[in-house]
């Protein structure tokens, strides 16, 4: 064999050893870059299902219930302005049980922001359900007693924390369900 045959012999094997050498480390770095791509979405999708799923229950378990309760005891406060009528005073004060029970039990599902809005709220409806037992459930009620107010109290009611939690059961649901709600 000549000599140049030698030197290209040897420069093509070098050139195939180096060839298999870079194949060997692009190919086990493109595993690992795989494989981060793989772990930071597996743990991307995760999150996400969590807070997901955190949504769902919230508005299932908390928030919707919330919005048809101030709902249901909104309207019945403007029959019970209009006619002084002891079933309406009793559909408040179930609502506003409801809706202070709901505070309470499901507080996990609270989004941090309504923390300070939950509190408001219990404290109004403690007030409330206390002043409304005092006055109301008497063994024979006057129906000519004056609606339960404790806002003169120093606690009226919390129209802009009720609002917030409106407004959050609004957004979720636009997230989660899409459309309005």
């Amino acid at each position: 064999m000549s000599t140049f045959s030698q030197a290209l012999l040897a420069a093509l094997v070098s050139d195939a050893v180096v060839a298999l050498l870079l194949g060997l480390l692009l190919k086990r770095y493109s595993e690992q870059v795989s494989n981060d791509v793989r772990t930071q979405y597996e743990q991307l999708s995760t999150a996400f299902r969590a807070r997901y799923s955190w949504k769902e229950k919230a508005l299932a378990e908390l928030l919707a219930p919330l919005h048809m309760q101030f709902n249901r005891t909104e309207r019945a406060f403007r029959r019970y302005a209009a006619g002084n009528l002891y079933l309406e005073a009793r559909i408040l004060k179930e609502g506003n049980e409801a809706i202070r029970n709901l505070l309470i039990e499901k507080g996990y599902l609270i989004p941090l922001e309504l923390l300070p809005d939950a509190d408001a709220l219990i404290e109004h409806y403690d007030i409330w359900l206390e002043e409304f037992a005092r006055i109301r459930d008497a063994t024979q009620p006057d129906l000519r007693t004056p609606f339960v107010f404790v806002g003169p109290q120093g606690y009226p009611f919390p129209r802009p924390s009720a609002d917030r939690f409106q407004e959050i059961y609004r957004r979720l649901w636009r997230e989660v369900y899409g459309g309005g709600a």
